[in-house]
């Protein structure tokens, strides 16, 4: 079927799946996705990793990271023009290429999902208990509370997203703007410090020589800051996620991933900027290089920078708060698009139909959003169990750049061989459809490939933790690990679902003119 021109109209005809139509704008839609992304959170467990690898170049990396996100969320916004269907990926992936590609696009935003559940429930526990004071317990991550209150908040967030889409982005709405408000209050009044000369001992001056990418030491750790990168700008696309349920559908989604990636960019640009400047990068003390510092450099950075006492005291534990409400906006904002990918990827028979009921009255997916909590739960749970709170958290933080790079990449070739007939037609229809999408697409394929030597060679002290293989005694990265049993699952559940309903895998329920299918409401 040829694509239909002009581009702004729909390849397919487009129905209604359930969801709560034309629920949110512009600003709602985009502050889902910025607020998904939580950038006080993905800061705080991210930035001394980032260091570690590049050093002074943190902003260099930071904005040339932009750019592969930049460039898939143009992928985003045109195949959401003429398809805008809440399973993304793989909707997209599907009718582009094949069903065994969109099944594996799909599963990619699932296993993403899920993996970085563990450490938002941990991050929450942990920084709830420092909101009042109890560090004996806020920061020792084995502490059983702090795995409790990692497991109520996962509950209460999938609570929300059970009660309807509006709720979701109210609540969004206060958790992002303490969140942006702060890290603002935090950044200009650490580098008034530092121009003051009232920055703690091994602050630096702010050179124009961070931006320069070429001072690297070599490709090596160009391409490992990069990666961590990745994973910092990594979930904007939920607001293409909820496309069914926002107004002009076809439009106001891609429009709010472009722009939050541009929100992103600003704050942390700024934030890394004025961090460095105000704590150096060195490897002892507070030093953004100290690894004993690594998931808590907000908490230690505020204390010096607000002080703890009066109103100082006061700013920091709103600090404490908005890396609490980074971490809720993200558990929340990961919840909502997984269960909008199983609710497509069931009504299109790919996965059990059970995954396709819906809220009569809250319109909402009820049996995708559960699962979906449920499963965080367990794994978060097993992984606490499994190392004590640190090592395996951590290492399934890393596996999810393979995941990430996978599905973002997918779509970016996915919009180019979706729109291939219609390449020509204009130039930009060749650079916005084609050639941009595309090269986005390299880039994270790439990065993707790369972050799996990575994972995989203990020499490279990319991973937490390592296993060591029975009999031939090879060690490996645990985050390789993760990623691998993750993949051998999703194979596993691939030939489930082909065997017990295989209508899908044979091209008959979901292809390039296959209408938008909806689930009726069951409870």
């Amino acid at each position: 079927m040829a694509v239909a021109e002009p581009i702004a109209q729909p390849a397919e005809q487009q129905v209604d799946k359930g969801l709560k139509a034309g629920a949110l704008g512009l600003i709602s839609t985009t502050i889902i996705a910025t607020a998904s992304v939580a950038p006080a959170y993905s800061i705080a467990a991210t930035l001394v990793f980032v260091v570690l690898a590049v050093g002074l170049q943190s902003p260099a990396v930071a904005i040339l990271a932009f750019v592969p996100m930049l460039l898939t969320s143009i992928g985003y916004s045109e195949l959401n023009k003429a398809d805008p269907d809440c399973g993304t990926t793989f909707t997209w992936a599907t009718r582009a290429f094949n069903p065994r590609t969109g099944w594996a696009g799909g599963w990619g935003i699932i296993a993403a999902d899920v993996l970085v559940m563990a450490s938002l429930a941990q991050v929450a526990g942990q920084y709830g208990f420092l909101l009042f004071n109890a560090k004996g317990i806020g920061e020792n991550p084995t502490s059983g509370w702090v795995l409790l209150v990692g497991v109520l908040w996962i509950v209460v967030m999938t609570y929300i997203c059970y009660r309807g889409i509006e709720v979701s982005a109210n609540f969004q709405k206060i958790l992002l703007g303490i969140e942006l408000v702060m890290l603002a209050v935090l950044s200009i009044t650490a580098l008034v410090k530092v121009g003051t000369g009232h920055a703690p001992p091994g602050h630096l001056t702010p050179s124009i020589s961070w931006l320069n990418p070429f001072h690297i030491a070599n490709f090596s750790a160009f391409a490992s800051g990069i990666i961590l990168m990745v994973f910092i700008y990594w979930g904007w696309d939920t607001a293409v996620a909820v496309n069914e349920e926002t107004k002009d559908k076809n439009k106001t989604p891609g429009r709010a991933a472009i722009l939050s990636t541009f929100i992103l960019l600003c704050t942390y640009a700024l934030v890394i900027f004025s961090m460095q400047s105000f704590a150096g990068i060195g490897t002892k003390g507070t030093g953004l290089g100290n690894v004993d510092n690594a998931g808590d450099v907000l908490s230690i950075q505020g204390n010096l920078v607000f002080g703890t006492s009066g109103f100082g005291s006061f700013l920091t534990h709103l600090l404490l708060l908005m890396v609490l409400s980074s971490a809720a906006a993200s558990t929340q904002t990961t919840i909502l698009p997984t269960a909008r990918t199983t609710l497509s990827m069931s009504v299109y028979k790919a996965i059990p139909p059970a995954f396709s009921k819906m809220h009569r009255r809250h319109l909402t997916p009820t049996v995708s959003t559960i699962a979906m909590g449920a499963v965080s739960i367990a794994v978060y749970v097993a992984f606490n169990y499994m190392s004590n709170g640190i090592g395996v958290i951590g290492d399934a933080v890393i596996a999810i750049g393979l995941y990430i790079a996978f599905y973002y990449g997918l779509t970016g070739f996915a919009c180019t061989w979706y729109y291939r007939r219609n390449l020509t037609s204009s130039a930009r229809n060749l650079w916005m459809q084609g050639i941009l999408p595309s090269l986005g697409g390299l880039i994270l394929f790439f990065l993707g490939a790369w972050s799996v030597w990575l994972d995989y060679d203990v020499a490279t002290e990319n991973d937490y933790t390592m296993w060591t293989v029975p009999i031939i005694h090879w060690q490996i990265g645990g985050a390789f690990v993760i990623a691998a049993v993750v993949g051998i699952v999703g194979v596993a559940a691939y030939f489930y679902c082909k065997i017990s309903n295989p209508a899908f895998f044979k091209g008959q329920t979901l292809t390039r003119s296959t209408q938008t299918l909806v689930p009726d409401p069951d409870v």
